[in-house]
């Protein structure tokens, strides 16, 4: 057992040291000195600080920006996003003057005034939080510093720096468990877990500071998000410590690849047809085509609101059988008792956004996007590669 943990411990030293080597290449590189095309306003130019572009959704909505031409600086603390993203994108875009990196944790409010001090950003997309309704009934606290409390520093940076736009990434978590479905903007927010309260908290405080600013905001509330790059070059990711709390495709994939021995579907015993929670899955790339409209759309002083969903409801056994058809695998499933703060029934009614912002959800054959996402994850067994390890 000590030789196993001995060599478990030196992987970690190595991940955590090439971790480190990568960060001071991107913190060295050109982009970083205080003269750079990133400091300064650029006529024709939208300068976007994309906080948490290192995750799952920042990454997908920072690669949609930049082949649209913005200016890209992503922040990121990787506890957990992956570096290997932003070394894709680093890649796919290696102009000056288009994307950086910063390697930065929004809870340190000097750091982060330091960051807005020395960049012109134009706008903000705040995707960086944890998000996983399990855990956040299990660390609580952990929630509310992650998401309210950073908010609020990404707030008074904003504000110190004359940052005028804010595209915030929100989540149905806020609604808790409606009575009536589906769910509109309308909808009382009644949420019932901590992540849902804390995410409601920071839509609060960001109306209220819009109120005597004149900021531009639009607040996305999103639903069950699936899918990856359609062209295979960035997908999900997740730390293997969190498989327990993770999204159900993330599940159905590990025990597809044979991660896992198997998926577990918890609670059979809901009020709908077939016992299971029925979600609204919405796929990333659609997903991000919404922030970006809403970055466009986005007008001093006004606040728009928008629910982010295909307006269809899907039960989790019925997920199950896309995603064995997807990935070709007789996934095995163990049914086990409900998770602390779900709710049985969630979906929505997008039709405020595809009136106000021309938007609808293309990408709508669940089957389809889990299997774009499988591609990904056969050609990515190690995900980006070792995880920076964390204290």
């Amino acid at each position: 057992m000590d030789v196993v943990n001995t060599k478990r411990r030196s992987r970690i030293l190595i991940a955590a040291f090439l971790t480190t080597v990568f960060i001071i290449i991107f913190r060295l590189s050109p982009e970083h000195n205080s003269h750079s095309v990133f400091s300064r306003h650029e006529l024709g130019v939208t300068h976007v600080l994309v906080t948490g572009g290192a995750g799952y959704i920042g990454s997908h909505a920072a690669l949609r920006l930049l082949k649209d031409s913005y200016r890209v600086t992503i922040v990121d603390n990787l506890s957990r996003g992956n570096l290997g993203a932003v070394k894709i994108l680093q890649e796919l875009f290696p102009e000056p003057g288009r994307l950086q990196f910063i390697y930065a944790d929004l809870g340190d409010a000097k750091m982060v005034d330091k960051i807005f001090k020395e960049n012109a950003f134009d706008a903000v997309m705040h995707f960086a939080a944890v998000a996983y309704v399990g855990e956040s009934t299990l660390e609580p606290l952990r929630y509310y510093h992650n998401i309210t409390s950073n908010t609020l520093v990404v707030l008074e940076a904003m504000a110190a720096h004359n940052v005028k736009t804010l595209i915030y990434s929100s989540t149905c978590a806020t609604y808790g468990e409606p009575k009536k479905m589906p769910i509109t903007e309308e909808t009382p927010q009644i949420p019932i877990n901590p992540y849902g309260k804390a995410k409601k908290m920071s839509e609060d405080i960001i109306i209220d500071f819009s109120k005597t600013t004149g900021m531009a905001v639009m607040i996305l509330r999103y639903f069950n998000v699936i899918g990856s790059d359609p062209e295979g070059r960035l997908g999900e990711a997740p730390r293997p410590e969190l498989r327990e709390h993770g999204r159900i495709s993330g599940a159905c994939f590990d025990a597809a690849r044979g991660i896992v021995p198997g998926l577990k579907v918890r609670g059979t015993d809901y009020n709908t047809a077939d016992g299971t929670c029925i979600r609204d899955y919405i796929d990333v790339t659609d997903l991000v085509d919404a922030h970006v409209l809403a970055l466009a759309n986005a007008k001093p002083g006004k606040v728009g609101i928008y629910n982010v969903g295909t307006g269809k409801g899907r039960s989790v056994k019925e997920f199950v059988e896309a995603c064995k058809k997807a990935t070709g695998v007789n996934i095995k499933v163990k049914y086990l008792s409900r998770r602390p703060g779900d709710y049985a029934e969630v979906f929505s009614d997008p039709s405020k956004i595809s009136r106000e912002l021309n938007w609808t959800a293309q990408h709508t054959d669940l089957q389809e996007s889990l299997q774009i996402a499988w591609r990904w994850q056969k050609s990515h067994m190690k995900g980006y590669g070792p995880p920076m390890a964390t204290a």
